[in-house]
Parts: structure tokens; C-alpha cells; sequence
């Protein structure tokens, strides 16, 4: 499947230890578009691995993690605005 990941976390108290953490996980498994965004085909089993391993460094009372689901990304169509970043050339 493809997916692509969003995350917002809240700066105060530890986000910024708790950003730095998500940051690393998700570029294990996925590629960096920009600044809280991946993107990445990914097999079911290792999603829920990176499922685990990020819900060790969210904070459920402060930070968020949205994911998108296709099942190619074939099916997705990217349009920039502004400036255009060549790292985000996954899409058609």
C-alpha cells in the first residue's frame, strides 16, 4: 500500500525531543517530502510496526498523526504550489 503521513506536534513540554523521535522512525520506513510529511509504499505488517514504534514517542494528549491510505501511487496525482521540492517526485 502507499501511504502518506502527517504529523503535528505540540512544541512545549518535550515536543521538541518528541518531534526529533517521530522524525527518525518515520524515516526509517518512509520518504521525506517536507518538514512533518512522508510518503511511501509500505507493507501492512510494517506499517503496524511503525504504528508501535510511534506510539512509544506521540503524546495522545498533544501531538497527532494522520495517515492516508492507497493502494498504489499510481492512484494519487501531486500538484505543487509554490516553490517545488525535487525530494517529492514519488507522485505522477
Amino acid at each position: 500500500m502507499y501511504i502518506i503521513l502527517v504529523y503535528d506536534i505540540e512544541m512545549a513540554e518535550g515536543g521538541a525531543r518528541a518531534s526529533r523521535r517521530i522524525f527518525k522512525t518515520c524515516k526509517k520506513y518512509l520518504s521525506h517530502v517536507q518538514k512533518s510529511v512522508f510518503e511511501g509504499d509500505i507493507t501492512p505488517a510494517l506499517l503496524k510496526k511503525l504504528q508501535t514504534e510511534l506510539n512509544s514517542d506521540i503524546r495522545k494528549d498533544k501531538d497527532s498523526i494522520l495517515i492516508f491510505k492507497s493502494r498504489e501511487s499510481r492512484w494519487l496525482q501531486k500538484e505543487f504550489w509554490g516553490k517545488e521540492d525535487d525530494k517529492t517526485s514519488n507522485f505522477f
